[in-house]
């Protein structure tokens, strides 16, 4: 089979379909160019299908050099035979490669490379046949100056043997097929680790079929493991593993070389099977955990960039705080910094007076429309503060999520936004402008550091990046980027952008003034054709020179645009204007052999809303002004919380005090729920019930049940 149709398979797609999208990958096109404007060569495959296909690709592709490799080694071993070749050249699963591979593998100093090194591989393969009762009259012509007598003769060959069972392909299999249904994970603390660990504290006592293990428990048992807190294995019942192995090796009949095989086996269990089997079973669980973890994150992300954003209004942004005060900014509609100045509205100062005053004075001086609050210390008293403050003008007050903010303010990015800025300045332009636009500030952020996964930095790290930067990548090009008000961050996840370009951009606005159309692009430093193909659907340029080019109609697509609105005897203005002249229109006119129903689809579909966000709107949440701390809770208590954060245990909840609280997955509905994020999303507005306060590890259960 081809890499192609290995895909197909895997993936259950079409495997013409699948190969125009590696065609088109390896030409340089990017997921969410073929995704949104190659329709036709994809069947209509979404983001996560070709998304799916390109990590196959590349993943095989790998495959694919470590068989180069693996042949060359055997090789050179001059044990290459054509049985041999034709299975590593047919084979497609890594773990079967590897089985493949580990004999021929350069061995370390072994016990079984030192009995070969001491002539003791010919003894093994007498013992190995199984016939010989007479083993220990055999051993004694191997006696010799490394070898002093039969017995370590027979010691020696035993070693060797006990490495062939080991890489021994059907052995393992059937190993890693019993891991696989039977094996256990036991936890326990380590003596004396019983305070310091005390959030481990479900796994002081644990034991669980491993196939049963959910990710968040296998990714905190070993996080537990590795603080040194617990003590971790996997295993089987030994006596039915050797049964398994012997089962495979041994041969019918009582001699002394079938006791010497079966004491082999039982050795080869105990001191390499076991080992490699369970590492290998511990990699696959982290690798399955790692898959859900970072798909929750994932999910999360999504959700927290497709925040419905203000959009183009006046913002006071302000950063709470006690004995430093808040540090309050102004901002443009565009975020651009206008004024910043610090206030003393809390303990220990509680100058209201003046800093209502300093408020209320910002609010007319900027012409202000809504005003930002962090959620993090003295947010409350903030809110309230700001609540309390009569203004003249009609302002929006909300409470939008720091996380992050801090790791902005001291970043490269903020120093060249605002050199002459301390972080606290920096840290609420942050805040106010993720009000304006939550999608274009968090993209400066690495999204690790924005509070929404679950253990993410236990899992594999490089696989967690591709993931978060896919995701950024698509929230980015499916909102649309103007690219006359954009910054570099933002540009640079656009398709067919990148770093270079995206700064290229900048300065080359900043030299020429605004972009008048898609097409002036083609004159910034090395934009070539390619990356005008790959970006110019996802550039807005609203009030330019063509109307076309503040949707997301493609470029290579306006001709088509027009000779609708010709054939229907308007301009392309009003022909985007008029929707019920666009509805009279008969697409089937214009499909061609490169154009089809689904690109013109699309296109109708654009018309329909050019320019506009397809994110929702923003709402204020009104928490309960009693409740401002923990204390304050009882049992029983409904309120109103905002979704902050979803892992596979459940959801964190936002009621409106320092601590969140924890809607367990058993409490999420009245049913059985598979996935937290299969009722909620983040920054979901909910009502939930308090029905468990722990005031000494500052714990709140939550319940949706009966709501």
């Amino acid at each position: 089979m081809t890499i192609i149709e290995i895909i197909a398979q895997r993936l259950g797609l079409d495997a013409k379909r699948v190969e125009n999208v590696v065609t088109m990958l390896d030409d340089g096109s990017t997921v969410p160019f073929i995704s949104r404007y190659r329709k036709e060569m994809t069947g209509g495959m979404n983001e996560v299908e070709i998304q799916d296909i390109k990590l196959a690709y590349e993943q095989l592709e790998e495959l694919e050099h470590r068989k180069v490799t693996v042949l060359r080694a055997i090789k050179e071993q001059d044990k290459l035979t054509p049985e041999l070749l034709e299975r590593i050249e047919e084979c497609w699963d890594p773990t079967t490669l590897e089985d493949i591979y580990l004999p021929f593998k350069p061995k370390r100093r072994t016990r079984a490379e030192v009995a070969r090194q001491r002539g003791l591989e010919p003894l093994a393969k007498i013992i190995m046949s199984q016939h010989d009762g007479d083993i220990a009259h055999r051993a004694a012509s191997f006696i010799n100056d490394d070898v002093p007598d039969a017995e370590a003769a027979i010691a020696g060959a035993s070693d060797i043997i006990a490495e062939w069972i080991s890489e021994n392909e059907r052995v393992r299999n059937t190993l890693r097929n019993l891991y696989r249904r039977r094996a256990i994970i036991t936890a326990a603390v380590i003596k004396g680790k019983e305070e310091e660990g005390d959030k481990y504290a479900n796994y002081f006592r644990f034991s669980q079929p491993a196939r049963r293990v959910s990710s968040h428990q296998y990714l905190a048992i070993r996080r537990g493991e590795a603080e040194g807190v617990l003590k971790v294995a996997i295993g089987v019942d030994s006596n039915e593993a050797i049964a398994g192995i012997e089962r495979i090796v041994i041969k019918r009949g009582r001699n002394e070389a079938i006791k010497l095989v079966t004491a082999a086996v039982t050795d080869s269990y105990k001191r390499l099977l076991a080992p490699s089997i369970e590492n290998e079973i511990a990699a696959e669980l982290k690798e399955k955990a790692d898959t859900a973890a970072i798909a929750t994150f994932a999910d999360n992300l999504r959700q927290l960039l497709f925040a419905p954003p203000l959009g183009h209004k006046r913002v006071m942004g302000i950063d709470p705080g006690y004995r430093t005060g808040c540090k309050v900014v102004c901002l443009d509609q565009n975020g651009k910094l206008l004024h910043h100045d610090a206030i003393f509205p809390t303990p220990p100062r509680n100058d209201i007076a003046l800093a209502r005053h300093k408020v209320q004075s910002m609010v007319d001086t900027y012409a202000i429309d809504a005003i930002a609050i962090g959620n993090g210390t003295a947010s409350r008293e903030t809110e309230r503060f700001v609540k309390a403050t009569p203004f003249e003008r009609k302002v929006g007050i909300f409470v939008v999520s720091e996380d992050g903010a801090s790791v902005y303010s001291a970043s490269a990015i903020a120093r060249e936004e605002f050199p002459d800025k301390d972080v606290t300045v920096r840290g609420a332009v942050s805040i106010g402008r993720r009000l304006i636009d939550p999608l274009a500030e968090l993209v400066k952020i690495d999204p690790k550091s924005i509070g929404v996964g679950q253990y993410q930095h236990d899992v594999d790290q490089r696989r967690l990046q591709e993931a978060l930067d896919f995701t950024v990548e698509s929230c980015v090009n499916t909102v649309g980027v103007n690219v006359n008000t954009a910054s570099a961050q933002l540009l640079t996840y656009v398709s067919g952008l990148g770093p270079q370009l995206a700064k290229n951009i900048i300065e080359y606005r900043s030299a020429n003034g605004s972009f008048a159309n898609r097409q002036a692009l083609l004159e910034v430093p090395r934009l070539g054709a390619k990356s005008f193909e790959q970006a110019a659907g996802f550039l807005r340029i609203p009030d330019g020179d063509n109307p076309l080019d503040n949707t997301a109609v493609h470029p290579e697509a306006y001709s088509i645009v027009k000779q609708m609105a010709t054939d229907s005897g308007v301009e392309v203005e009003q022909f985007i204007a008029d929707k019920q002249l666009r509805q009279s229109i008969a697409l089937e006119r214009y499909v061609t052999d490169t154009v089809g129903l689904p690109t013109l689809t699309d296109i109708m579909e654009e018309l329909d809303k050019p320019g506009r966000d397809p994110r929702d709107v923003i709402t204020e949440v009104r928490f309960d002004d009693s409740i401002t701390t923990i204390d304050d809770l009882r049992e029983g208590m409904i309120l109103n919380g905002i979704v902050t954060n979803i892992t596979q245990f459940g959801a964190f909840v936002d009621i409106g005090i320092h601590e969140n609280g924890l809607i367990h997955i058993s409490e999420i509905a009245d049913h059985r729920v598979a996935s937290a994020s299969d009722v909620l999303k983040l920054h979901q507005q909910v009502r939930v019930r308090v029905i468990d306060i722990d005031l000494q590890r500052r714990r709140i259960a939550l319940s949706l049940r009966g709501l």
